[in-house]
């Protein structure tokens, strides 16, 4: 997502003719404006790859999981076993 948002704001840079990508022609500086957007492909392509986003997705319904146990064990006034007396 970072590389998202750095190649955005290089882009709009360049389009304004702000800093030193005022300077900058497509013809001349093509790569450099796109690197951060092939950049955030690779990224996002591993991430996919190695499994690390569903690892991510299913970390994230375990959590909602939990929180909605301890929320009911409260509601019930049942104590928590991992919390001790």
């Amino acid at each position: 997502m970072g590389f998202l948002l750095v190649g955005i704001a290089m882009l709009g840079l360049f389009l304004a003719g702000i800093g030193p990508w005022a300077d900058w022609t497509w013809r001349s500086h093509w790569w450099a404006l796109l690197a951060p957007f092939a950049a955030a492909a690779i990224g996002w392509w591993w991430s996919d790859t190695t499994g690390r986003t569903q690892r991510q997705a299913m970390e994230k319904v375990e959590a909602r999981r939990e929180a909605r146990r301890r929320k009911s064990l409260d509601a019930l006034g049942m104590q928590d076993p991992r919390k001790g007396r």
